[in-house]
């Protein structure tokens, strides 16, 4: 029986989600089925579409148009300038996609980036971003954000915060959250039977015996400890500088580190366009292209797809994973 095809939620209508959901159909519509969650006048009539009823009819729709499940928008689409009164349709389709990744009938949730200050204004956004608003849907207290691509998987332990309150806010039993979340969606999402962990130290040198800060003994190392007890695969804390050359990430399946920047500069820097966030600790598979709306330059044709091809693709192989 073939997977249920992936829905792609549409974004951010003033941004390039839409633009490149059509390029990544004109990539892919002959090796995955996706369908576009969307308000089809939002689209820019340069590529063939097909208004579906039901997620399954995309798996023969796709080698010749883009199938859409339509959602209505109340506001206009002006590529770079968001307008207020498409955000409560942004958080809609959102939640419509989770709903059908929960129920089967989507086998994955893969998110077009959207904007937080429009959603918040439009709608009065309560939720920090997609994820955690996506963990309210999925109702679950703890997911963990993972950058993946083939050359390396990153997770950081701490996220959208200032680099001065990340001491406070690592602590050893939501460090041992995140290693246990990365090993489980590692092993059913992933395929993974025996994952790998190596966790960063917080200070340089990760501390260098308390010589340059004591979080890496006090905190990250207690964490460790435990992941093993439970008979996880995992080491450290190792020195972050020493931890991404290619004969140290060939020992791990995934990093762990202590803070957004730590983590995302070594993704970055080794797969820019095409790197994926993927949530873990979500009751579906959710992935989403590692890039913002990119107001700047929508509508003129001249987005990267990769991202979003990628976000696909890994969404569809965790899909044959799980």
């Amino acid at each position: 029986m073939p997977l249920a095809p992936i829905a792609l939620t549409c974004g951010e209508p003033a941004g390039i989600g839409l633009e490149l959901a059509e390029k990544a159909w004109a990539a892919l519509r002959l090796d995955l089925p996706f369908f576009l969650l969307a308000d089809p006048d939002h689209l820019s009539g340069d590529t063939p579409i097909s208004v579906i009823q039901d997620p399954a009819e995309a798996l023969d729709v796709m080698p010749n148009a883009l199938p859409v499940l339509p959602h209505p928008f109340f506001g206009r689409c002006i590529p770079g300038t968001p307008d207020p009164e498409n955000a409560e349709g942004v958080v809609e389709v959102i939640s419509r996609g989770a709903d059908l990744a929960q129920s089967g009938a989507a086998s994955a949730l893969c998110t077009s980036p959207i904007h937080k200050k429009a959603l918040k204004d439009g709608a009065e956004f309560p939720y920090p971003g997609h994820t955690e608003y996506l963990a309210y849907l999925g109702n679950v207290d703890n997911v963990v954000m993972m950058i993946a691509s083939d050359a390396l998987r990153v997770v950081p332990a701490t996220i959208h915060i200032p680099i001065s309150e990340v001491p406070a806010t690592l602590t050893t039993d939501g460090l041992y959250e995140t290693i246990r979340i990365t090993a489980d969606g590692l092993r059913t999402q992933f395929g993974i039977a025996a994952p790998r962990l190596a966790v960063a130290g917080l200070n340089p040198h990760a501390g260098e015996g308390g010589a340059m800060g004591h979080e890496d003994a006090t905190v990250i190392a207690p964490a460790i400890a435990r992941a093993q007890a439970d008979g996880l695969d995992v080491t450290g804390p190792w020195p972050a500088d020493t931890m991404f050359h290619a004969s140290a990430r060939a020992k791990y399946d995934a990093a762990i580190c202590a803070y957004h920047d730590q983590a995302l500069i070594p993704a970055k820097t080794l797969a820019f366009d095409e790197g994926v966030n993927v949530t873990l600790g979500l009751p579906f598979i959710r992935t989403s292209p590692d890039h913002g709306t990119a107001f700047d330059i929508a509508g003129q044709g001249i987005a990267n797809p990769s991202s979003t091809i990628h976000a696909l693709k890994l969404a569809h192989q965790m899909a044959k994973s799980r």
